[in-house]
């Protein structure tokens, strides 16, 4: 089932970003033909409404991400539309929707400034603003895409809110938890994607680039580096995989998926750096350019890293549970 499902998103990824070559731009603009074509194709909310778990969520997000596909599947399926259903709210039941995670003080309105919220003018967004005992939510118009993109050129911005209490669904804490959780492994799941991508193009081009008539990866120095590259890389899909494995086993609101997911949410974070710095050294300048789709991938890889938490958040969270459970060897391989 997921060789046949990674087949349909692989040609569909592949087929946007060839019709894309020469029409990229910061902020990079919404593909709304890949996001019609993934729609028909029932992609766009697959676990909401076709009853898909998080093995299946991966496999779609993490083969979009490497064809650098500009489209918001995992904001809208995996956080917004769960999101809304949490709180018995309506949105529309095509199109794309994002999220926005604000903090208040939770007293009388509801007011604030979300930042950073991802592809804010693309549909409507559902806020999730954080108290310290609740999470209120609510179903916004589309935000502006005034804000500066990230730095992998996809639109981030601000959305501002003031909301009576009665404008607001009142949810435990919790479920702004599960949130940020379930946003932290999608990043760690496209992470991976723009990783494959990265490695893909990088061992493409040092084994076609020659120099002195002799292939750039038959040198000793080469194929250490690339040796490195994939080391860091697949140190990150088990992690990757251990936090898919325990949403699919546990659910994201678990303890389990909680563990796995700061685990992989640091692994990745931390392989950002190596993995992009390799990838770049061996292609050399060709790399660095917005059109070339080395760029695409690593530059959205350094971006995903810092959201929904920071790789310093997380493991600083990390190093908390460890110290909470006592015996840290106990937290590792305990059930």
């Amino acid at each position: 089932m997921n060789d046949e499902l990674k087949a349909l998103v692989d040609e569909i990824g592949r087929k946007s970003y060839d019709a894309r070559v020469g029409h990229h731009g910061l902020p990079e603009p919404f593909d709304a033909n890949l996001w019609q074509a993934l729609e028909t194709s029932g992609l766009t909310r697959l676990t909401t409404d076709q009853g898909a778990g998080p093995a299946e969520a991966a496999v779609v997000i993490g083969e979009l991400a490497r064809w650098a596909a500009a489209v918001p599947v995992a904001e809208t399926d995996l956080l917004a539309t769960w999101l809304a259903a949490r709180a018995d709210l309506t949105v529309p039941a095509d199109g794309p929707l994002t999220v926005a995670i604000a903090d208040v003080d939770g007293d009388g309105r509801i007011t604030g400034t979300a930042r950073g919220v991802p592809w804010p003018a693309v549909g409507p967004v559902l806020l999730a603003a954080r108290s310290a005992d609740a999470t209120f939510v609510a179903v916004l118009p589309p935000g502006s895409a005034d804000g500066a993109p990230n730095v992998g050129g996809e639109p981030r911005g601000e959305v501002t809110f003031d909301l009576a209490a009665d404008d607001v669904v009142r949810l435990p804490r919790a479920v702004a938890e599960e949130l940020v959780r379930r946003g932290a492994w999608a990043r760690c799941v496209q992470i991976v994607g723009a990783f494959d991508a990265a490695a893909r193009l990088t061992v493409s081009h040092t084994g076609e680039r020659k120099q002195f008539g002799r292939s750039l990866d038959t040198f000793q120095a080469v194929s250490h580096s690339l040796a490195a590259l994939h080391g860091e890389i697949e140190r990150s899909r088990a992690a990757m995989t251990l936090a898919t494995f325990a949403a699919v086993e546990h659910g994201f609101g678990s303890a389990e998926a909680d563990y796995a997911v700061t685990v992989a949410k640091v692994a990745v974070g931390r392989a950002v750096g190596p993995v992009t710095t390799i990838a770049h050294q061996l292609h050399g300048a060709i790399g660095v350019t917005i059109e070339h789709q080395l760029w695409l991938a690593t530059m959205r890889a350094r971006s995903w890293a810092d959201e929904f938490g920071t790789t310093g958040w997380w493991a600083t969270r990390l190093g908390r549970m460890a110290l909470a459970a006592g015996d840290p060897w106990n937290l590792v391989v305990g059930p």
